[in-house]
């Protein structure tokens, strides 16, 4: 199960075919390097955000909204957020204010 791999005078290697294969790696796909207990491990992230759907079980069974009803409540939630981060950055610059 082992795989060897030679380093490059610039540092760079090839991981071995085997390694592609079982990992199903190929050209442009995302390895991360971690280091653990004085090892390094080489994980593949090559995971498309499509092998995520259903991950979490099936959606709940809600009201059944409309798109428009959940553009609208989308809506809602960014104007609220809006007007929170305005309200904190006018707070925060009148306490600056205060401060000298």
């Amino acid at each position: 199960m082992g795989a060897r791999a030679k380093i490059t005078s610039k540092g760079q290697i090839t991981l071995p075919k085997e390694v592609r294969d079982r990992h199903h790696l190929k050209p442009g796909d995302i390895v991360e390097f971690v280091e653990r207990d004085g090892e390094t491990i080489v994980k593949p992230r090559n995971i498309r955000a499509v092998d995520l759907a259903g991950i979490l079980g099936p959606p709940p069974s809600g009201k059944g909204l409309s798109i428009e009803e959940i553009d609208e409540a989308i809506m809602d939630a960014v104007v609220e957020d809006d007007e929170r981060i305005q309200r904190e950055w006018h707070q925060e610059r009148e306490a600056s204010r205060d401060r000298r």
